[in-house]
């Protein structure tokens, strides 16, 4: 903790050089630094064990072994976890490129202090932490093995059924984007909202900036049209105000620089419609062609046009962060494992695993933040294909060494279980506490999706994974670089 706490300070101190950052991105980088870059920790822990005990002792040397031998694990984890942050630097809305930066240089830092400050820090307290050692506590696993290779079918028809669900939940959940829902309602700016609607049916209000020099007349008729428009209270404008019969002359200059400066006008606009509804958007739109029949350079600001703006930019962001993202972690998955099956099967799983999280808000009746979608997709993504990458490369290791596919899901379940589970119980431990703490729904909510991600990929890839590389064996074989030469696809032996 001590050594992930140094690289979360290197990260946020690091900030400084930006600029400035997102007071989301602020709330949620160090917890998520904290779980994603955990398993960097324990990887290189369990490495300095088995070499301790190889060198009798010698602690030095056994580190520096220990560095040579998970240095490698550590870089290719951590690679396709930067390239899943990257992606949010695809979006429009600069809040995915804020936080896609922050992460992965956080996770950036996280690997060089993984290799440097916490050998440091294990050498230096070496005698103190083996005398307050205990036991290591130790899950059935074989048992767990068994059973997922015995019932492979069960779970490879599970898997198949789950995508109905899931696929329909995730595609009709709710979504809200005005972002004052997700403050907490003792706040004074949300009580103020709150008396306006009431008492003054003020939901939302525009502002339209069009030309100075446009007539009295004209605007008076575009007025006059706006107030038409269903859902408007009123609109107003300068000679709302001081009425036709006042000479612009006796208008003066402190009350005209309120409404009028840099050749441009301001008018206001009150709308009955609450933000972010479709209502409203409508009303934005028939707005716009009226300003737009006066003047081609109007232009509708405020709230609601922003939030419509909003919605739009950000259902484009999740096609492209989505597919820029599994694309970009195909690819690594490919190239690290030399296989065409695997990347499809691993992404597959995982991306099932994302589908089912966000489907239970569906199905609980949950309305998440408009940005959940992206970031979740993304960092789920990102954080449990380490562990799913872990498991495929000891089945492929055993898969070569000429043991039967069954043998080597055996192995590879036995052998991975426990970085899967401190893997996702890390992450979920470091994003529970927040989920639950926290005021800000917006923080909140991700929070939360991210510990219950954990748990959903953890289970997932326990259970799914293995079962697709019993049906998929011969597959894998024929499409795997090494595989082929070595294996005999028909039976699993040495040929």
């Amino acid at each position: 903790l001590v050594s992930i706490g140094m690289a979360i300070l290197y990260n946020l101190g690091s900030n400084y050089f930006l600029g400035e950052i997102s007071y989301i991105t602020k709330a949620l980088s160090a917890i998520l630094q904290l779980g994603v870059t955990m398993d960097y920790s324990i990887f290189l822990w369990h490495s300095y064990n088995e070499q301790k005990v190889r060198f009798d002792g010698d602690k030095e040397r056994a580190m520096a072994h220990a560095i040579s031998n998970s240095i490698i694990s550590v870089a290719s984890s951590s690679i396709t976890t930067i390239a899943g942050f990257l992606s949010m630097c695809f979006m429009s809305f600069t809040l995915g490129l804020d936080m896609g930066i922050v992460m992965a240089k956080g996770v950036l830092l996280g690997v060089i202090c993984c290799v440097t400050v916490l050998p440091s820090l294990i050498l230096v307290f070496d005698k103190a932490i083996w005398k307050t050692a205990h036991r290591t506590f130790q899950l059935p696993t074989g048992g767990i093995s068994d059973f997922v290779a015995k019932h492979y079918k069960f779970f490879a028809i599970l898997m198949v059924l789950l995508w109905i669900p899931a696929l329909y939940g995730n595609s009709n959940y709710d979504v809200y984007y005005k972002l004052d829902n997700s403050l907490p309602d003792y706040l004074p700016s949300v009580q103020a909202n709150e008396e306006l609607n009431q008492k003054f049916d003020m939901s939302s209000v525009e502002m339209v900036l069009c030309r100075s020099d446009l007539s009295q007349k004209e605007v008076k008729s575009m007025l006059s049209e706006m107030e038409a428009v269903e859902g408007i209270n009123f609109a107003l404008g300068l000679d709302s105000v001081t009425g036709a019969l006042v000479p612009d002359a006796l208008i003066p200059d402190t009350a005209r620089e309120k409404l009028e400066s840099g050749g441009y006008q301001l008018l206001m606009i009150s709308s009955t419609y609450e933000i972010a509804t479709d209502e409203v958007n409508a009303q934005c739109d028939k707005i716009e062609k009226i300003v737009k029949e006066y003047d081609p350079a109007g232009m509708l600001i405020g709230e609601a046009p922003c939030t419509r703006d909003l919605i739009n930019i950000t259902n484009h962001d999740f096609m492209v962060v989505n597919s820029v993202s599994i694309a970009a972690i195909f690819v690594i998955i490919l190239l690290v494992l030399k296989s065409i099956s695997l990347p499809v099967i691993l992404v597959a799983v995982i991306e099932l695993a994302i589908y089912i999280n966000m489907a239970l808000a569906y199905y609980t009746g949950t309305t998440l933040p408009f940005i959940a979608s992206i970031c979740i997709g993304t960092i789920q993504l990102g954080a449990t294909v380490d562990y799913a990458i872990l498991m495929t490369t000891r089945y492929k290791k055993e898969r070569m060494s000429g043991c039967s596919k069954r043998e080597s899901v055996h192995t590879a379940l036995t052998t991975s279980i426990h970085s899967v589970l401190s893997s996702a119980l890390g992450f979920f431990a470091a994003t529970i506490g927040v989920g639950i703490y926290s005021d800000v729904d917006l923080i909140g909510s991700l929070c939360l999706l991210m510990a219950r991600g954990a748990i959903i990929s953890m289970v997932v890839v326990v259970l799914m994974l293995p079962s697709m590389y019993m049906l998929f064996d011969k597959l894998i074989c024929k499409t795997t670089l090494g595989l082929r030469k070595t294996v005999d696809v028909k039976g699993g032996n040495l040929r």
